[in-house]
């Protein structure tokens, strides 16, 4: 089942104000983001909160338990409860990359999504990262993951721009122009 973005809108604006409201908004998306990646990577986890058949007490002691591991404040715990009452715990990571868009708005900040071949250092993503500011003229901060398909190079996305320097388009686009169709 799908989780509308109208839905995923409507919690992370209601997650904005209240992070605002309790200047507790850097907070609150760093431990939403600890939820998200916990809840993504453990299918045990995402079986037991969305099955209808688990009795919901025992999904609230699961939801605490987890809170409590991570060291959640109690509006990331509530939100977590509140999101399992309402049987909307799928729509968490949704939720939290609206939040994020909207954190990143209020700091002037923009997010770039950057895949490369392989591992970079921390002084090359510096200089991509400067480079990326000087691009968009804003603050940029960087969401890194590798994929080996690329081959070599980097390819930077942010919001709907993308910059390809990977050797495998530069393969493809050289195989287009030494053999058109």
């Amino acid at each position: 089942m799908m989780i509308p973005a109208v839905v995923a809108q409507r919690y992370a604006k209601a997650l904005f104000h209240l992070g605002e409201e309790a200047n507790q908004l850097d907070a609150l998306v760093t431990e939403l983001a600890r939820a998200v990646s916990t809840y993504e990577s453990s299918q045990e986890l995402r079986s037991a909160l969305e099955n209808p058949l688990v009795p919901h007490a025992a999904k609230q002691a699961i939801v605490g338990e987890v809170a409590q591991k991570l060291s959640l404040g109690a509006s990331a715990k509530n939100t977590l409860l509140l999101l399992t009452d309402r049987r909307r715990i799928r729509a968490l990571p949704a939720i939290v990359r609206e939040l994020k868009v909207l954190s990143d708005k209020k700091r002037g900040v923009v997010r770039a999504v950057v895949t490369t071949a392989k591992a970079l250092t921390p002084a090359y993503l510096e200089r991509l990262k400067s480079q990326l500011e000087k691009m968009t003229g804003k603050k940029v901060e960087l969401d890194v993951s590798e994929d080996p398909s690329l081959l070599a190079g980097v390819v930077a996305r942010i919001g709907d721009r993308v910059y390809d320097g990977s050797l495998r388009t530069r393969l493809r686009e050289m195989h287009a122009q030494l053999l058109p169709n």
